[in-house]
């Protein structure tokens, strides 16, 4: 079975759709977006649902849930173009509400393709939660961002961080470092040819596979708190759709 990717046309209509950003324009080539950008990034999604189940169980992989919509809301932006010029997918916890917690992303844009996950704009109470966690297992969570696997594929951890370490615990806290992060973030760049090559499923999943530890780990806290409602949108995105899915999921970038 030959694993899924995105044709030619994908990165092409978003090009021409980021020099042509009108309802006009779109609507006049809508059969082409169906056929070159949404239904390849459902198959994505659909094998994704599959294989998530031997290392990811708790995250959710289905059109419905994951896909986010190629228009823009543009009802409090300046930037009035009405469409996206990306197609994005997250992937939450399924029991979690959809844009809190932490979880899986990746888009493919014009200028590149991004993957990866975390937590990226928790609420105030989910924030606390992840820390205090962290607090009390910070073996574990180095042990999770120190290994290979993880550093070849990712790097390390990213996101923004205070300065100090956040009132409440310790100034030399042994894990001060992570304490004082306010968002926790993984992923990497690809150009745009990486969502058109036959490489690129095994890549996008091998990347995932390395970065689900971490979304486990930060999302422990919020399940045990029994769904984690109190902490409102705490996405899992980039910079991405709304709750902050957009770099992971609530993961996204530039996402969703």
């Amino acid at each position: 079975m030959t694993s899924p990717r995105f044709p030619a046309g994908t990165v092409s209509f978003l090009r021409r759709l980021k020099r042509n950003n009108r309802r006009e324009w779109f609507n006049a080539h809508r059969a082409e977006y169906e056929e070159q950008v949404r239904a390849p990034m459902i198959a994505v999604i659909e094998q994704l649902a599959l294989d998530f189940r031997s290392f990811a169980p708790d995250l959710v992989a289905s059109p419905k849930r994951s896909l986010y919509r190629i228009h823009r809301d543009i009802r409090f932006s300046e930037d009035k173009k009405p469409y996206k010029t990306h197609v994005a997918a997250s992937f939450p916890c399924r029991d979690l509400p959809r844009h809190e917690g932490a979880g899986l992303y990746f888009h493919v844009a014009p200028d590149g393709v991004w993957v990866g996950g975390g937590m990226y704009a928790p609420m105030t109470p989910q924030l606390h939660a992840v820390r205090e966690h962290i607090a009390a297992n910070s073996r574990r969570l180095r042990k999770i961002v120190s290994a290979p696997g993880f550093k070849r594929a990712v790097g390390s951890l990213d996101g923004e961080r205070l300065q100090r370490v956040p009132r409440g615990f310790p100034k030399d806290h042994e894990a001060a470092e992570f304490l004082k992060y306010r968002q926790f973030l993984a992923g990497c760049e690809f150009p745009a040819s990486f969502a058109t090559s036959p490489k690129f499923y095994s890549g996008l999943l091998g990347v995932f596979r390395q970065i689900a530890p971490l979304v486990a780990f930060l999302n422990e806290p919020l399940l045990e708190r029994g769904s984690g409602r109190a902490g409102g949108s705490g996405g899992s995105g980039r910079a991405g759709g709304s709750g902050g899915s957009g770099r992971p999921g609530g993961s996204g970038r530039a996402g969703g």
